[in-house]
């Protein structure tokens, strides 16, 4: 069991590594406009399922991890163990772009609410309330995803194409408004990276508590 767990956390550090070095570095850099950036995050989320999925579960995400023990199929000290080694990836990824970027180029990627979006014609503007609940139901939405496609065995092996489309289409909608972020591990360290602070505490709870709703509805209504 020990070697299981010590391989599971390589994998989660690896693969946490990965989303935020290749996502938040597309987002950094702009690369490909939102589309990029969310194809960026789908398809790294989409091979690291495949690459380590039999290994942790390519959680990747403190927010997914959260679920995936709230829903009662891991146990807290591997869910403790996953999120710290989640958090040291970020981390990690954060400060190699600070390195790699020679500063904190377009904040490295770390969130941020909408103040002047325009369109069609009107200009929006995100609340930190608003934010909340949207990097929530994104978690959410994630979430909800690797509970009933992954975890359950529903999709087989689609599942991991299931995920990264998920990511894919999050960002898609959230991405103009709060950079669609959705995972601690993803803003914790371009923030500390970039030394970006506002509505930090936002973007590491919000995560969780979707994550935790898409629990409660897994284990409640649709795992039975």
């Amino acid at each position: 069991m020990a070697s299981k767990l010590s391989h599971a956390l390589v994998a989660e550090f690896v693969g946490t590594f990965a989303l935020v070095f290749v996502g938040a570095g597309a987002g950094a850099l702009g690369l490909g406009g939102l589309v990029g950036v969310a194809l960026a995050h789908g398809l790294t989320v989409l091979v690291f399922a495949y690459a380590y999925g039999h290994l942790s579960g390519a959680h990747v995400n403190p927010a997914v991890t959260v679920g995936v023990w709230a829903a009662g199929k891991m146990d807290a000290r591997r869910a403790l163990s996953y999120i710290v080694f989640q958090l040291v990836g970020g981390l990690a990824a954060a400060y190699a772009l600070l390195w790699l970027l020679g500063g904190p180029v377009g904040n490295l990627g770390a969130g941020a609410l909408a103040r002047s979006l325009e369109v069609g014609g009107a200009t929006v503007t995100v609340s930190p309330t608003g934010a909340f609940f949207l990097e929530a139901l994104l978690a959410f939405f994630l979430a909800n995803t690797v509970l009933n496609a992954g975890i359950s065995g529903k999709a087989g092996n689609l599942a991991g194409v299931a995920i990264g489309l998920t990511f894919t289409l999050n960002i898609l909608v959230g991405g103009p408004l709060t950079g669609a972020i959705f995972n601690p591990a993803r803003q914790l360290g371009p923030a500390l990276a970039a030394g970006q602070f506002a509505h930090l505490p936002l973007y590491l709870i919000a995560p969780l508590v979707g994550g935790a709703a898409a629990a409660v509805l897994y284990r409640t209504v649709l795992a039975k």
